[in-house]
């Protein structure tokens, strides 16, 4: 909560800083602004030791008095330093933007298949087996990473029963593999819900508005969606998908992961134990997709079998456009301090000369 005010603070004082200023690192340390408004209330309704005078009335009328003003302008002074002083406490730092030149780059939907099935112990990852989904997550963290790396930007769909967006498209490796991390097997449900997926993905990597119907994938726009199985789920035919891949000029690689025939089971209950199910994978359908949207069909039961779709992928052509803006902030207190030492001064020489008590 204290965060939360500070923050209120730190907005309405931002809008006031000079040019050039970003914020306040620290803006908890703005709510001393009330404690200073609280002392210089008391401060002055308090009277300075004065004793009777009797021709007070006559010097008021001589021009005396002089000395009341005198001693708000120190108390203003005083006050001004106190809350320059608070705003160094703050961290105040200064904003600046750099925009760097246009660059070529890729957007890149990876679909995961998420589903029951991903749990199959028949996929290798460094040499020793794995279930498919840790095949997948292996997948998609050397995709994120070199993609990133190359200026692409990459986002995330997970697929089960249903399909979801865990991730939009984004500049941010670190953001891909958090909501890389936060899924597992069964997540979206145990069925292959495959259409639904492949139109999120194209949903997702398509401009607005875009009219459909033009020849040939768009430069650029790109969708690698890798499953285990056939689609079994979902509101959208697989066939239906594709062809809407297809008149939004999406380029769609399938990389199928997993075999043929009954294969070990990690229990989704049981830590340790194994059961034997069968979950062939259907190449016949994501050939299909892949030949349909102008892209291929890859086969991958271990990490190195992907080498080719990263081949495949460094071939298609890239499209130019700005990089975001680079947003930096340094410590900027100097400009505080040099004002609160200067207030005081200012408040020294009222107090100690303007307003010099006779002895």
């Amino acid at each position: 909560m204290i965060e939360g005010l500070g923050g209120l603070v730190a907005d309405a004082l931002a809008a006031a800083l000079p040019q050039g200023f970003g914020g306040f690192a620290s803006p908890a340390w703005l709510l001393l602004l009330v404690v200073v408004a609280l002392g210089v209330g008391l401060a002055a309704r308090a009277r300075p030791a004065a004793i009777r005078w009797p021709a007070l009335a006559e010097a008021r009328t001589a021009g005396a008095g002089s000395g009341d003003l005198l001693r708000w302008l120190a108390l203003g002074l005083r006050t001004l330093a106190l809350v320059a002083l608070v705003l160094v406490l703050a961290r105040p730092v200064t904003e600046s933007r750099e925009v760097r030149d246009r660059h070529e780059g890729l957007d890149m939907v990876l679909v995961v298949d998420a589903s029951g099935s991903m749990r199959a112990l028949d996929a290798q990852v460094d040499g020793q087996w794995h279930t498919r989904f840790d095949l997948a997550r292996e997948v998609v963290a050397r995709f994120g990473k070199r993609r990133v790396a190359a200026g692409d930007r990459v986002g995330l769909v997970v697929f089960g029963d249903s399909a979801f967006t865990q991730c939009p498209l984004t500049s941010d490796g670190d953001l891909l593999r958090a909501a890389l991390d936060r899924v597992e097997p069964g997540i979206a449900g145990e069925a292959t819900a495959l259409g639904d997926a492949l139109a999120l993905a194209v949903k997702r990597v398509a401009p607005e508005g875009e009219e459909a119907g033009a020849q040939g994938p768009a430069a650029g726009r790109l969708v690698v969606l890798l499953t285990d199985g056939r689609a079994n789920a979902g509101a959208v035919p697989s066939e239906v998908a594709a062809s809407l891949a297809a008149q939004l000029r999406t380029r769609v690689h399938t990389v199928g992961i997993g075999s043929r025939g009954e294969v070990a089971m990690a229990h989704p209950n049981r830590e340790g134990a194994v059961q034997f199910e069968r979950h062939d994978l259907d190449p016949e359908t994501l050939e299909l997709i892949a030949r349909s949207t102008g892209g291929r069909f890859f086969h991958a039961r271990a990490s190195a079998d992907l080498e080719a779709v990263y081949a495949e992928i460094d071939a298609l052509e890239r499209v130019e456009r700005p990089a975001p803006p680079r947003v930096s902030g340094a410590p900027a207190p100097e400009p505080f301090l040099a004002l609160a030492g200067g207030l005081l001064l200012l408040e020294l020489l009222v107090a100690r000369i303007a307003l010099r008590p006779l002895p």
